[in-house]
């Protein structure tokens, strides 16, 4: 179903919806409701009491994410049957959104020891890696989804360049018809192996997607001492960078202005921020979650004192918010086409220019809701006759109206960019979008405490696995002892076992183990 902007209410709060019990998993009614200019969610379990839970930190920012709320197409060929969600993801009949990136977990080995980090080989008791005839029917399986086949996956894991065929895996995954591949890495391999970096690109790697806590010592211990080569290595590969910080309350939340400004002083190589609000896994008292909680608001007004207004709460919407370019699109072609809409509150982003050393938003030149809410509606017209078709190729050719050239970036021509993407379907042409912007966006993963089952059934951040499935990112992690662990115990071998074939010992990975901040 379509919609334009200016139509959209939003959400009215309190609202119901369903999460689970963090003790016992059971389905439980929730509500979520508006408290001290907060959004909360609560739920009560008849054996285990009452949870309340912050959901997000400012109730009219995620008033406004909610007028972007778009339906999303169920997948026509679902792999497994809807029962009882989330406990029988696949993806199920149920499920409303497609894959727009597919995860492959290529190992869970992994040369850190993180004190926040959802699991390692060590942990776990065992070696996950599939094969590569497994990873080639993982990507096959998401590649054939209808009505729009997945084209994006990220190799992570663990550490994915712990593989020592992590090359070939990249070559399969193109070979198999995969535009965009995106390495989630800590980087230690790649400050140390500039031929790797090198070889990565080669073989089809798009994207760095670096774990990136801070600035320093304390706040990123994980990897500061290797940013410098990472940085240098892939500009000498021309391999792009998005900065990926966990962003955690008092500890590194003081410097995310600082993180985007370093960004934009990287520019050239360092594509975008996309900053991760902790999920809080595994048992934590709420006290200590009170002390580590923080949400997608919270962060953006962070940012707004820290860059003095340079970036500001105003410059951000909601992931969905774009769906409309899609639609524009899809009515001119008549061909399904990747349409973004995940849940409102999973995610928010905007793009940022850099010029005469100041940051300058897309909105403060662009009118965003205006021009979303132009093509939503020309996408509805366009679908019902040639003749309007033909009229709206005239009008799109104005787009300049909804730009105030004055304010744009010198040399930027973002009228053309959008003619080149909606009326010639030139995505090449993103590519000096992507070269002079710096993207800077938000995706908080859920965990059982402010889990929401409205947001799992709109994912579209998935994981393959070897057993055919895909399986929504909210439910593989958050859930482990029914998906990601069980699934991997299953096709793993137990750590003793590696270690007498392979020769080496798991602790021979770790370069460092990162502590818990006191």
């Amino acid at each position: 179903m379509l919609h334009s902007a200016s139509n959209l209410k939003g959400v009215e709060l309190p609202y119901k919806t369903r999460s689970l019990c963090p003790e016992c998993l059971r389905i439980l009614d929730a509500e979520v409701y508006e408290e001290d200019g907060k959004v909360m969610i609560r739920k009560f379990c008849s054996e285990h009491g009452e949870f309340v839970e912050l959901y997000w930190g400012d109730a009219e920012m995620f008033k406004k994410a909610s007028r972007f709320a778009v339906d999303g197409r169920r997948i026509q060929n679902p792999i497994t049957t809807n029962t009882t969600c989330p406990f029988s993801c696949g993806l199920c009949n149920n499920h409303k959104s497609q894959t727009a990136l597919l995860n492959i977990v290529v190992t869970n080995r992994c040369d850190l020891a993180c004190w926040y980090c959802f699991f390692y080989a060590k942990r776990a008791g065992y070696v996950y890696e599939p094969t590569i005839d497994q990873i080639r029917e993982m990507v096959r399986i998401a590649r054939n989804q209808k009505p729009v086949g997945c084209n994006a996956v990220q190799l992570t894991g663990g550490e994915p360049t712990l593989r020592e065929d992590i090359l070939e895996i990249i070559k399969v995954i193109k070979e198999e018809g995969y535009d965009h591949i995106q390495l989630n890495t800590n980087g230690i391999r790649l400050a140390r192996d500039p031929e790797f970096v090198k070889k990565a690109r080669e073989f089809g790697v798009n994207t760095v997607y670096l774990s990136f806590d801070g600035l320093d010592e304390t706040t990123n211990p994980k990897n500061h001492e290797e940013v410098p080569n990472i940085l240098e290595n892939c500009r000498k590969a021309g391999l792009g960078i998005v900065l990926v910080p966990t962003v955690i309350k008092t500890v590194n939340d003081h410097q995310l202005g600082a993180i985007i400004r370093f960004a934009a002083e990287n520019i050239d190589i360092v594509r975008g921020v996309n900053f991760q609000p902790v999920s809080l896994v595994g048992s934590m008292p709420k006290k200590e979650r009170e002390k580590y909680r923080i949400t997608i608001p919270d962060c953006i007004k962070a940012i707004e004192e820290q860059t003095n207004g340079e970036i500001s709460r105003d410059d951000f919407y909601p992931v969905p918010s774009v769906a409309p370019i899609s639609w524009f699109v899809e009515a001119l072609t008549g061909e399904p086409k990747y349409a973004l809409t995940t849940h409102f509150a999973c995610g928010m982003a905007t793009y940022v220019f850099k010029e005469d050393g100041k940051l300058i938003p897309i909105t403060r030149f662009v009118d965003v809701e205006g021009l979303l809410d132009y093509l939503a509606r020309e996408a509805e017209n366009v679908s019902k006759s040639r003749l309007k078709k033909i009229r709206a190729l005239k009008d799109v050719i104005d787009l300049k109206r909804f730009i105030d050239l004055e304010k744009a970036p010198k040399g930027f021509n973002f009228n053309k960019i959008l003619l080149d993407v909606l009326i010639k379907h030139d995505y090449s042409a993103l590519g000096e979008f992507h070269m002079r912007s710096l993207f800077i966006g938000f995706m908080h993963f859920q965990d059982l405490y402010n889990y929401d089952i409205a947001r799992v059934e709109k994912c579209e951040i998935h994981y393959a696995t070897p057993d055919g499935r895909i399986i929504p990112f909210c439910t593989f992690n958050v859930i482990p002892e029914i998906y990601r662990d069980k699934i991997q115990e299953k096709y793993a071998i137990p750590l003793d076992e590696w270690e007498r074939k392979t020769g080496k010992k798991i602790k021979d990975d770790i370069v460092r183990v990162v502590k818990r901040p006191r």
